[in-house]
């Protein structure tokens, strides 16, 4: 009986160890590259361009036409704001 007990104990230690061998470790993979794209949309009104990385918007600027100063909209949070001294 003795015997019986030490050798699944066996099997399952070298089992176990197999299968954690044979797990891929998830930092060895390459990391996927992302989609850039730039949209750009003009109307007679404005021209909005847009910035998506991955499929997920992270920037979108609004020029209106006639002379109007450009403003940033924040993708998360719909809130304007306008670049005051531009260099």
């Amino acid at each position: 009986m003795r015997a019986t007990l030490l050798f699944t104990l066996s099997l399952a230690c070298a089992g176990s160890a197999w299968a954690q061998a044979a797990l891929p470790v998830p930092a060895a993979r390459a990391p996927l590259e992302q989609r850039t794209e730039r949209i750009h949309i003009e109307d007679a009104g404005a021209r909005i361009e847009e910035l998506r990385v991955g499929g997920e918007t992270r920037a979108i600027e609004v020029q209106p036409k006639g002379g109007m100063p450009a403003y940033q909209i924040a993708p998360a949070s719909g809130e304007r704001s306008w670049k005051i001294l531009g260099f």
